[in-house]
């Protein structure tokens, strides 16, 4: 299926994607380069909402847009589970709960919970801007928060992995952003007085 290589694309990043290096090869052209061509996630959503299109009329029976709920995402999610490249250890495993299993193991590939919650939001996204309702939106459907938030605590309880840690990262730099814009009065000394002046 033609499907395979935009999978992939989520978990990379999109930074190696062809799309990205034809429309910054138009830019130029352009004259103004950067509002003129579309942003890496602009780019990546539009891939994916083809994607995404490309497995409805793929689906049997083929589904149009307006057909389409929350369990035809759910379906999809999972159908792109086998284009995956996060092993996801099984409860038999014995590296089940291992950030870093020692040796090899048959636990299959899946999708990281990172790539499919990105992928949910810029479908999601893409949904309203092609004319879809947010009433009937099937990518903010509750099945599908429920089925990544489920994925997403069966992959820290499978790697032994803890989301936390990103979270705490991001406060963090956030504070050192603050701690110095406090101290910006002081980056610019007042001028020295005339030389003529005195007191």
């Amino acid at each position: 299926m033609d499907l395979s290589p935009n999978p992939d694309s989520p978990p990379s990043g999109g930074g190696n994607g062809g799309g990205g290096s034809s429309s910054s090869s138009s830019s130029p052209s352009m004259g103004s380069g950067a509002p003129q061509s579309p942003s890496r996630y602009e780019a990546q959503k539009r891939r994916d909402w083809n994607t995404f299109g490309q497995y409805l009329r793929n689906h049997r029976p083929p589904l149009s847009l307006a057909q389409c709920s929350g369990a035809h995402v759910l379906e999809f999610l999972r159908y792109l589970d086998q284009f995956g490249k996060t092993k996801v250890h099984t409860a038999a495993c014995p590296f089940f709960g291992h950030p870093s299993p020692p040796a090899p193991c048959p636990c299959p590939l899946r999708q990281a919970w990172g790539s499919l919650d990105a992928l949910v939001g810029r479908l999601r996204a893409a949904f309203e801007e092609n004319g879809g309702r947010p009433e009937s939106n099937p990518f903010a459907a509750r099945a599908v928060r429920l089925y990544l938030r489920e994925v997403r605590e069966h992959q820290a309880r499978a790697r032994g992995v803890s989301y936390e840690k990103k979270k705490r990262k991001k406060p963090q730099q956030q504070l050192q952003g603050d701690s110095s814009g406090l101290h910006g009065h002081q980056h610019h000394p007042p001028p020295p007085p005339p030389a003529g002046a005195a007191c």
